[in-house]
């Protein structure tokens, strides 16, 4: 499993303040479903995705029939319970060939139904059929095919367009091993991948300053530009944040942030970039800021074309407030944020969070806590939470709960 992230006490930097006020926010907290191991799977460092009757979907990277991992879905009843069920165990062939093993990545559904994710052993898709669910692996190149099965690093994701083309981080090495956003398509002879954007093509004084190993899933705005991050690279060495703008057949890069820019920055990016209706983006450091414990950060076009950061919270209370904030930020329709950071909270446990994030006059925002896990409830969210169309936020522990295998959770705020 992935290095717990160590909370940085006691290291104040300046930083311009914001106002922002920490609070801790009246919640109902409930777990759906428990993991055990064998035979319903455990450690989920996926995040859960809707289907449009409601049903959440994920997967595991452990336990299952094989031990390899499983997909599974839960499905609410009337009494409010709700059922899983595993819909693949992985790895039942010797050394995991034909399907691969375990899943990290959280799983993206079409309009039709169909989940789309990845195992170690590329791109798969399932589908329901009048006999259950059918399991095929579609795509057996890239990044993700390349790490093992248990290397967490690298998390991908899958964005899914109007046509039913899949964008990805880990679709493809690149033409120089140092990463690519890459289209997947689907044509009458299978799937095909695109490159669409090769990193560090062309280094300046062997610096990759568009940025190097681009990792997380990706983001759209309304004019179809993609945005993501890097981990490496960049004028300041820690990643960047980057739009991928179209333009005469081809797509361009711009830089919007190198990692870290000044003394208080957040650094690594540690989840996707989230646009916002008017064309800011957000997204959130796993270290760094005052304390070293992460931001959340927006970046705002200028006048002048330019990208303009601002730190929107700083991790600096770790021991009440979380600490190496992970998996990814969503909006409510009310404009609120709601993210998840993996260590500190609970002072005895350590175990992580869930945040929102409220905004105020004059770009000020309100940082609350709705949950602080204590480890019989979970541990260590390592995704970003769903929300349903009443407002109640749905995510994953990878660790923790009755079984000490995970959670699925539900929050109303």
């Amino acid at each position: 499993m992935r290095c717990r992230f160590i909370i940085a006490l006691g290291t104040a930097l300046a930083i311009a303040p914001l106002a922002v006020t920490p609070a801790w926010a009246k919640s109902k907290y409930k777990i759906l479903h428990a993991f055990t191991g064998q035979p319903d799977g455990g450690g989920v460092f996926a995040g859960v995705a809707f289907d449009v009757k409601g049903n959440l979907y994920s997967g595991t990277t452990g336990g299952g029939t094989y031990g390899y991992g499983t997909v599974f879905d839960l499905t609410p009843g009337s009494d409010g319970k709700w059922t899983e069920t595993i819909l693949h165990s992985f790895c039942k062939a010797p050394r995991c060939t034909g399907d691969g093993a375990s899943v990290w990545d959280t799983p993206t559904l079409d309009s039709k139904g169909n989940l789309y994710d990845f195992s170690s052993a590329g791109v798969f898709q399932m589908t329901r059929g009048a006999h259950g669910w059918s399991f095929k692996v579609i795509y057996s190149g890239g990044s993700r095919k390349a790490k093992a099965p248990n290397d967490p690093a690298g998390e991908c994701g899958l964005l899914l367009d109007a046509e039913g083309d899949l964008y990805s981080t880990c679709l493809s090495l690149g033409q120089n091993y140092n990463g690519a956003v890459s289209e997947l398509s689907p044509g009458t002879n299978g799937w095909t991948e695109k490159n669409l954007f090769d990193f560090c093509l062309h280094p300046l004084n062997g610096v990759c300053v568009g940025g190097n190993h681009p990792q997380f899933p990706l983001g759209w705005d309304k004019a179809g530009n993609l945005y993501g991050v890097t981990t490496e690279g960049g004028a300041d060495k820690a990643g960047v944040a980057f739009q991928l703008e179209y333009k005469a057949g081809v797509w361009e890069e711009h830089v919007l942030h190198s990692f870290p820019a000044y003394s208080g920055d957040g650094y690594p990016p540690s989840a996707g970039l989230t646009p916002d209706s008017s064309g800011n983006i957000f997204g959130m450091t796993q270290q760094g800021g005052g304390d070293l414990n992460g931001t959340v950060f927006e970046l705002s076009r200028q006048t002048d074309g330019r990208w303009k950061e601002t730190i929107l919270y700083d991790f600096n209370n770790a021991d009440r407030d979380g600490a190496g904030p992970r998996g990814g930020l969503v909006f409510d329709k009310g404009g609120n944020l709601y993210g998840t950071a993996t260590a500190g909270g609970d002072p005895n446990c350590l175990c992580g969070v869930v945040f929102k994030m409220t905004p105020g006059p004059k770009g000020k925002w309100t940082y609350q806590v709705l949950h602080r896990f204590t480890g019989k409830d979970g541990y260590d969210p390592e995704a970003g939470v769903v929300l349903d169309d009443k407002g109640n936020l749905y995510g994953t522990t990878s660790e923790g709960g009755p079984g000490n295998y995970g959670v699925v959770f539900e929050i109303t705020p």
